[in-house]
This record gives C-alpha cells, structure tokens and sequence, in this order.
C-alpha cells in the first residue's frame, strides 16, 4: 500500500518555531521523508513550547548538527544532495553565512527546491525585521479590519493565522515547483513572505471596498464586520451557537424559524439594507436565542435549512474528528484534512 501521494519525496527542514514545521509536518502527513536538522540547543519551540514542537515534528527523522562545525556541515550538505527540498525559516542571509544559502544550494543541486520562510521576505526594507503574528498582521493591513465594528483595532483570532497561511502558501508553491522541476528538469528558489502570504487574503476585501468607494478605515471595517445575522449568540443554558444566514433565502427561513416578525416582508429581503439594521437585526437574535436552549435552537435551524453549529471547545471539536489521532507528548491531533479514499 502507498504510504501517500508524497511518498519518495526527501525533504530537509532547516526551520524552526512553527511556519516551517508546520509546513513540512504537511508534507510528512502526505508521504513525505522528512528530515529535520536542528541546531545542538534545539528548535527553539522545544523549551518554549513542548506541545507545539510535538504536534508539528511528529514523524520527522531528527539529526542535531553544528553548520559551523566543517564535520557537521559536510554531512548535512550530503543530505540537502539527496533531497528533494530544502525549506529553512532563518533571517535572510543566515543559511548563505552558514555555507548552505539557496543561491550556492540551487546552483550545486538544479534539480532542488529550496523553501526560503521569513517574516518579510529575502530582500526590502523590512527584511532584517524580527516579527509575530501580531506584527505580521498589522503590517499585512489584516488587523486594522479585526475586532468589532465600532471599537479599536485588535488581534485575537486564537490561532496564529499568519503563521498558518504562510505555512500553505509555501506549501502549495513547493507542489508548484516541484511539478515544474517534473517537467524542466530544474527547481527554483521560493521566497515565502509571511507578511505577504497574509495580505494576499484581503483580495476578497479589497474588491468591495473598491466598487463601494470605501477608502476610509472605519468603512472598511463597517463593511467587513457588520454584518446581520452572522454571528455567535448565547443561549439560555450558557452554550454559544453560530449563525451565518446572509443569503436572503436563510434570513428569511431564520426570521420564520424564531418568530422575528418584525424582520419579516420585502423592505428586509435585500442585503443592503439588512446590513444597515445589522446591529439591531443581531439584538434581535441574541434576545431570542437567549430565552432557547441551545440544542433546541441548532434543531429547529437545522431542519428549517439556516447555517447554524454549536461553538465547540478545540477538545470538542478534536472529538467530533473521526480522523485525530493519538500523541503521547500532544494529546489529540488531527491529521492532513483532505480525506484521499
């Protein structure tokens, strides 16, 4: 039986933290030889973070290794030889000090592809920058648009995002090269922007603002946060459910649904004007939702069609997975979520 769709595919992960990692735990999720060099002290996850290191290096072959050491760096250089791959998250311009930059790995190896993680990518005027998820966030234009509608600027998803979009980013551009070096016969460096891969998402926002002439910040957070009947709401037994009725043809099944007369008839049936009574439709939810339990109220929305779910707790939602799988270190996790049958 073929281990996955990666099978035969030789990695060296020079990364550290979490976007590579992440990254590459993907590709070994998928069949993929994962080698993972790390530094004498370590990946630094390992002390700040146990529990990260063990949910996003499971499976990986380890090998420590001192790069300025000329022993050491002659057997990692013998590894990148047989790799398909190579990703490191490092500074720009730290791997080439080391001896192992893509510009001298790629011209030696034609055939690899070398993954290159940074916050602001290889060259500019932020390049050198240390940075977070929070930092890239802000610097990607996404945390100006985050928060509610009328209040400051804020980041708090609970998920580090921007980590996590450039980890897929870089993940779906190495399967591009790859197919490419398939075809030619030669690989290519990927410089990954993490600040970049996150600006990337606010193509979806940015053609609205554009076709409503919303230039100004508040507008633009009006637009993208106030939205009527999309939400979560506390029910009467403490639960949080979600609803997402934007369609018309679910906001009127919702209005039926809990008996909200009072946004019923044709003046509420377009969006535009659902959006401009966004908060008042909302307090009309929650107050109704308030007085119901919450597995009634998933019940009633379910049968009558209406985008509804139970806010699961990250265990819940670990359970709900007939797929997670077991860690002695990390507990519960959940694997590659594309089913392959």
């Amino acid at each position: 039986m073929s281990g996955g769709p990666l099978e035969g595919l030789t990695v060296v992960d020079f990364s550290e933290l979490l976007p590579g990692p992440f990254l590459t735990q993907n590709l070994a999720d998928l069949g993929a030889r994962v080698v993972k060099v790390e530094r004498p002290g370590g990946d630094g996850a390992r002390t700040l973070s146990p529990g990260l290191f063990a949910a996003v290096n499971r499976g990986k072959e380890q090998v420590s290794a001192d790069l300025k050491d000329p022993a050491d760096l002659r057997r990692v250089r013998g590894l990148v030889a047989g790799a398909d791959a190579v990703v490191e998250g490092f500074r720009p311009g730290v791997m080439a000090r080391l001896g192992l930059g893509p510009a001298e790995t790629v011209a030696a190896h034609p055939r690899l592809v070398y993954v290159s993680i940074s916050g602001f990518g290889q060259t500019g005027p932020l390049a050198g920058e240390p940075g977070h998820d929070v930092t890239y966030a802000a610097h990607a234009g996404v945390a100006a648009l985050a928060g509610t509608p009328d209040g400051p600027p804020s980041w708090g998803p609970g998920v580090p995002v921007a980590d996590l979009c450039a980890a897929m980013y870089a993940m779906s551009a190495l399967l591009a090269a790859l197919r490419e070096r398939d075809r030619t016969g030669r690989g290519r460096h990927l410089d990954v922007s993490i600040r970049d891969c996150l600006a990337h998402w606010l193509n979806p926002r940015l053609g609205p603002f554009h076709l409503d002439g919303a230039t100004a910040v508040p507008d633009q957070r009006a637009m993208a946060l106030r939205r009527p009947a999309y939400g979560t709401f506390t029910c009467a037994d403490g639960r949080a459910v979600a609803v997402a009725a934007i369609e018309d043809h679910f906001f009127a099944r919702l209005v039926r649904t809990l008996g909200l007369d009072r946004w019923d008839g044709p003046r509420w049936s377009a969006y535009r004007a659902r959006q401009e009574a966004a908060e008042e439709i909302n307090a009309s939810i929650a107050a109704a939702l308030a007085a119901r339990e919450a597995r009634a109220v998933l019940a009633e929305l379910s049968a009558a069609g209406v985008p509804a779910a139970p806010v699961l707790s990250p265990a819940e939602a670990v359970a709900a997975s007939a797929r997670s799988v077991a860690d002695p270190v990390a507990g519960r996790l959940l694997p590659f979520p594309v089913a392959m049958p």
